[in-house]
């Protein structure tokens, strides 16, 4: 029997695809197994030099502690000075939403608002004037433990931290070395008016183990193609006193001494050019510094947004500023020092409301401290009219410096700091 055409080409086409098909499978069943592409991993974040990556859990214990008002008021007036906060950190009426890094996939942390009458006291150790026992008038520092952090090294390590002058056949002028011998005035007269004290450092020497030597790979890394080698071993040294110095000192800091307050001493200076033959200037002036003022190039970097929100969430802001105004106040009677102003434009510092001496910006001392920091910065290391104090030492009494009668610039120095803290903490009991 003859078969119809169309039948016999549908046969041919069937016949033609099962062989097509089996040679299909045998040669692939050859072929050897290719796993699949695994996803490329998200960027790290950015970070600081030296910061290890933040650990957002830890804001967890703040869910519920703040209103969406009181946040937004302390993030614009306080702790940034533009917008680039705004990339990172979205509010609703409800919570806020935070970038935990700089890429797209990474994980949201999510901050939950209190209702308006309903916050509650964020955890944290250390504590308040007003949440102190009461005291007596003579020991109105009972109860507080206070950290003094001598500001630099000092010693060997002073022209490295370009902290050091010297004028002709006077002296050197060593901040590290003046800040430490303040901090040995200041201690027990802070002892004696009750509070418990702990000094950061001890002696001319860093704190941290680490040396410029191990920082060369990364100063290397950080510095470009271009840079010399001089260029580099001044990129570790500056890691090792900038960096890695105010790093073991915070986790000194936070791990183990855990105060209350700690005060940063330091001295101020303004360009001197070389410090064989340095500027003098014919001004002087007082200033104190709170932790806020996050640059836009700062807020972008994920250690330091997380350190900005952990201030702001712990109101570290609000007991600086009561601290501060009241030793701004007390030091600039005693020394009669004028305020420091910063320009108007600055991109790194905000005025505190209400007190010319007070300031705020973001370092990494004041930024690290898990607590509240008064950065001090009085006087001026190459000014006409605090050098010569400089040069006399210290002395108990009176003598005549420039033509009156003075104390111990070191003496003033203490005295100040140690009648101001007396002044708060007095006047904060007697209003329980």
């Amino acid at each position: 029997m003859i078969c119809n055409p169309t039948r016999r080409l549908l046969l041919l086409f069937a016949v033609a695809t099962l062989v097509a098909v089996g040679f299909m499978w045998k040669f692939q069943a050859k072929l050897p197994s290719v796993s699949p592409t695994p996803s490329p991993k998200p960027a790290p974040p950015a970070l600081s030099m030296l910061a290890p990556p933040p650990d957002w859990s830890r804001l967890e214990i703040y869910q519920n502690t703040i209103t969406r008002e009181e946040f937004e008021r302390l993030l614009t007036t306080v702790f940034t000075t533009g917008n680039a906060w705004r990339e990172s950190i979205e509010i609703t009426p409800t919570e806020a939403r935070i970038k935990t890094g700089s890429s797209p996939s990474d994980a949201i942390f999510t901050l939950h608002f209190a209702p308006a009458v309903g916050e509650t006291a964020a955890p944290r150790h250390w504590h308040t004037a007003s949440e102190l026992p009461p005291t007596t008038p003579d020991k109105p520092l009972a109860g507080l433990k206070i950290a003094i952090d001598p500001g630099h090294i000092g010693g060997e390590w002073a022209k490295m931290e370009e902290r050091w002058m010297v004028v002709g056949d006077g002296k050197p002028v060593c901040e590290g070395d003046m800040t430490l011998q303040v901090a040995q005035l200041l201690k027990p007269k802070i002892e004696a008016l009750g509070a418990s004290v702990s000094l950061v450092r001890e002696k001319n020497e860093p704190v941290t183990p680490i040396r410029p030597e191990s920082l060369l790979t990364l100063a290397r890394e950080s510095s470009g193609p271009n840079a010399s080698p001089a260029e580099i071993q001044k990129t570790a040294e500056r890691l090792f006193y900038r960096t890695a110095e105010i790093r073991a000192r915070a986790d000194l800091v936070n791990t183990t001494l855990k105060p209350d307050l700690v005060l940063c001493l330091h001295f101020n200076a303004e360009p001197w050019g070389d410090p064989k033959q340095p500027i003098l200037i014919d001004r002087t002036h007082l200033h104190l510094l709170l932790n806020g003022a996050y640059g836009d190039d700062e807020v972008i970097l994920a250690d330091q947004r997380f350190a900005l929100l952990e201030k702001l969430l712990q109101r570290t802001h609000q007991e600086e500023a009561l601290v501060g105004a009241s030793v701004a106040d007390t030091f600039a009677e005693i020394s009669h020092l004028p305020p420091y102003v910063y320009p108007p434009d600055s991109k790194n510092a905000r005025p505190v409301a209400g007190h010319l001496y007070l300031w705020a910006r973001n370092l990494l001392a004041n930024r690290l401290y898990d607590c509240p920091v008064i950065f001090m910065e009085p006087y001026v290391m190459n000014s006409t009219i605090d050098y010569p104090r400089f040069q006399a030492g210290d002395y108990d009494g009176l003598r005549e410096i420039g033509g009156k009668m003075q104390p111990s610039i070191f003496r003033e120095y203490a005295d100040a700091v140690a009648t101001g803290l007396a002044n708060h903490y007095r006047s904060r009991s007697e209003a329980k």
